[in-house]
């Protein structure tokens, strides 16, 4: 593989945006790293696209192979949701470049899997009034809204991109998505940095 370049950051950040953005980005050919997932599929989600959707059973099918590479598991007001990520051949062995969206956590873990030289950090911060907004008008979308589970996943991002854990995995540059063109533009620079 060539290089996994990871988008990260709190929730409602913009991250889902910046994906889709640079994976249509012709100068960077991505390949998506699609992670696993056993919430609920969100309306306007596709299957394999954002997520792979998918249950327990085969979780524990992909952790007795040995192929479970990070799991973070979840209580939410809804139950225990599950996210991981399987060593499933998406990475392939040829010199192409991937990208991914995740959590602090799973960077981290990915890091160890594949190398510090392998997988680059992409931080997307935003300011916490504006990210509340924006999480509050997607929610307002769905068929059924899960407003207690947006508001447990605002107050558990505080704790999991705290300052000092962001330092601790070694991330010094963050991506302000106040206005998304002119992140976009700073991202694009840091990635033809970092190939």
């Amino acid at each position: 593989m060539g290089k996994l370049f990871y988008i990260m950051g709190k929730s409602s950040s913009g991250k889902d945006t910046i994906f889709k953005s640079l994976m249509q980005d012709k100068e960077f050919s991505f390949r998506p790293l699609i992670l696993y997932t056993t919430r609920p599929i969100r309306e306007g989600e596709t299957d394999g696209v954002e997520y792979y959707f998918t249950d327990d059973a085969q979780l524990e099918q992909i952790r007795t192979q040995g192929r479970l590479i990070e799991l973070r598991s979840y209580q939410t007001v809804h139950g225990v949701w599950n996210y991981f990520t399987a060593d499933d051949g998406q990475l392939s062995a040829e010199d192409t470049d991937y990208l991914a969206i995740g959590t602090l956590e799973s960077y981290q873990a990915m890091r160890n899997y594949y190398g510090k030289e392998k997988v680059i950090p992409v931080l997307i911060t935003l300011e916490d009034g504006e990210r509340l907004q924006r999480a509050l008008d997607r929610e307002r979308q769905q068929e059924e809204p899960r407003y207690e589970e947006m508001c447990r996943r605002f107050l558990a991002d505080a704790k999991d991109f705290s300052k000092e854990n962001i330092k601790k995995a070694g991330i010094t540059e963050s991506f302000e998505n106040t206005e998304l063109s002119a992140c976009l533009d700073r991202i694009r620079e840091y990635i033809r940095k970092n190939r």
